[in-house]
């Protein structure tokens, strides 16, 4: 039949258990090295006291003439007797040189033989050892009493081991009681700090507490979303994978302060407020990023808490819901004037001019393809060329000409695989819309676009691959020097901000460029207004290099027809 002692379940009983045990062992360790040490120490000191003892009486010239005397008993017991009592030792034994005691503790051994050795005395030696005598086991030290060169006697001292064992045991008793005296302050401090503790961690014990941090730890890694705790100093406290992979960082940077991040500088400060950020956009590297920050106080500001969340592909989508939306803007409207269109040539027909109709629908159906002829023949990437007559249609609407200029050329499956039409359409499409915006409302309002490709023109590129060259210039009021970096940041814009805000658009083109490490330019146009260029390196050149052709300076004008 098996028995089993249950151990402490709670906190305080665990920490209680090992403080006694570790007591427990300190204290039998200290107790068995003190009782060895102090035993060997005190048998060393009861050496040197009976030698000093014994030698002292054996020089006493009171000593040395009552030896000489015919009865050394009377006068040598009482000052042996009052020598023990002074000094503390168990007993005084002076004998003639054959050992015959003069002098004992117990009277009635007097005249008896001598237990001890006592050869090395009679030589005119002072020794100790243990010895067992009448009295039990004693350390004792025996010398001779001289007179000049003559041994007329012997005194031994000693102190018996029982004695010694004693003064040992005191020592360890004492120890015991103090041991003793902080096991019980380590159970009340036990006690009480495991009440604190247990305030701080609302009642939870230990396996408690280690499930909640398993299941803590499981929780944090499972979720997509990235979560970033930040303490007082705004150091990284914790984050989870999710936070690494939006955020861009690897390695250990907990304890790091945000600053030392390298997160740019919008999305650094929005960390670093003290107030509250609910669902603001900030754009990294490569990502579009939702952030969320609230503070955790308690009596005081004890840190952050943030929330990621990628919106990059959203982002993309609501870019492309866009142009969807100004495309069938521009149906409709295209809609409506194709009705008038046909009611003009209804009409002409009723009234019996029906060349004059045939001559008015043609000119129509000829400046309708014409159009779409200019845009294929120069982009005939599907991709960019439906984007190129949309916007030219929606451009038309706002009272803008789109032109593609006439040294564009793209032909279809030019472009590889790394470079993806969605990313095509974030850089072409937010440019024209952010150039539309620009020249609406001047003289002669126009946008050009180019789009071709062309060896590379950095003198240290690693390999000869071509580059996708996209111009888009416009004959708005241009774009500021000063503001030529700050224009690209998310939230900078020279206009009023709408519902949904601005500064955007160029961030996200800058964020695309960026991610397929090409270039982003701005600079004023001919004839005023701003220009901006985007590099993109093509390195898979397959057509690539078949595609790479010549410029020519003649522009013709891909809008202004419905």
């Amino acid at each position: 039949m098996r028995f089993s002692v249950p151990g402490p379940r709670s906190l305080a009983g665990q920490l209680f258990a090992m403080q006694a045990v570790l007591i427990a062992v300190v204290v039998a360790g200290y107790a068995l090295f003190t009782y060895v040490s102090d035993r060997s120490q005190a048998e060393e000191a009861a050496r040197r006291q009976a030698r000093a003892v014994a030698r002292s009486v054996a020089d006493s010239p009171s000593v040395l003439q009552a030896a000489r005397t015919s009865d050394p008993t009377a006068e040598l017991q009482p000052y042996a007797l009052k020598v023990m009592r002074d000094t503390e030792v168990d007993f005084i034994t002076i004998m003639d040189p054959r050992g015959i005691r003069w002098t004992h503790p117990d009277p009635e051994r007097i005249g008896q033989p001598f237990q001890g050795h006592t050869e090395k005395a009679l030589k005119g030696q002072t020794f100790t050892e243990t010895y067992t005598g009448t009295l039990g086991p004693s350390v004792r030290a025996v010398t001779p009493i001289q007179d000049g060169k003559e041994i007329v006697g012997l005194v031994s001292a000693g102190i018996r081991v029982e004695e010694i064992t004693q003064r040992v045991q005191d020592q360890l008793t004492a120890l015991l009681g103090v041991a003793a005296g902080a096991l019980v302050l380590g159970a009340v401090g036990t006690y009480v700090i495991n009440a604190r503790l247990r305030r701080h961690t609302h009642g939870m014990n230990a396996a408690q507490l280690s499930r909640m941090h398993d299941y803590h730890q499981a929780a944090l890694h499972a979720v997509r979303e990235g979560l970033l705790m930040l303490d007082g100093q705004y150091r990284v406290a914790l984050i989870n994978d999710g936070g690494r992979e939006l955020l861009g960082v690897a390695g250990d940077v907990v304890g790091r302060s945000v600053a030392e991040l390298g997160l740019p500088a919008p999305l650094t400060g929005a960390l670093l407020a003290s107030e509250p950020r609910v669902d603001e956009v900030h754009l990294t590297a490569s990502r579009v990023l939702v952030i969320n920050t609230s503070p955790v106080s308690g009596g005081e500001r004890r840190g952050t808490v943030v929330t990621l969340r990628d919106v990059t592909e959203l982002q993309s989508l609501m870019g492309e819901l866009d142009s969807e939306r100004g495309f069938t803007q521009a149906l409709r409207s295209q809609a409506h004037e194709a009705a008038n269109r046909l009611h003009t040539v209804v009409s002409l027909i009723e009234l019996g001019r029906a060349e004059e109709a045939v001559e008015f629908a043609t000119a129509e159906l000829e400046l309708a393809q014409a159009l779409t002829d200019q845009v294929v023949a120069a982009v005939s990437e599907p991709v960019l060329a439906a984007l190129l007559l949309g916007k030219t249609a929606q451009a038309n609407e706002r009272g803008v000409e789109l032109m593609v200029s006439e040294d564009s050329s793209l032909d279809d499956g030019l472009l590889p695989e790394s470079l993806p039409s969605r990313d095509l359409v974030t850089i072409l499409g937010n440019l024209i819309d952010n150039a539309v915006d620009a020249a609406q409302g001047s003289v002669r309002a126009r946008v050009t676009v180019a789009a071709y490709t062309q060896e590379t023109e950095d003198p240290e590129a690693l390999d000869d691959a071509p580059e996708l060259v996209l111009r888009v210039s416009d004959t708005g009021p241009g774009v500021d020097p000063e503001h030529a970096e700050a224009v690209f940041q998310r939230g900078f814009s020279t206009k009023p901000a709408g519902p949904s805000g601005r500064g955007l658009g160029l961030a996200l083109v800058r964020q695309a460029v960026q991610r397929h490490e090409g270039t982003l330019s701005v600079s004023e146009a001919d004839g005023g207004g701003a220009q901006f260029e985007v590099r993109l390196p093509l390195r898979e050149s397959g057509a690539v290099a078949e595609g790479v052709t010549s410029r020519t300076s003649v522009s013709r004008g891909a809008g202004g027809y419905a």
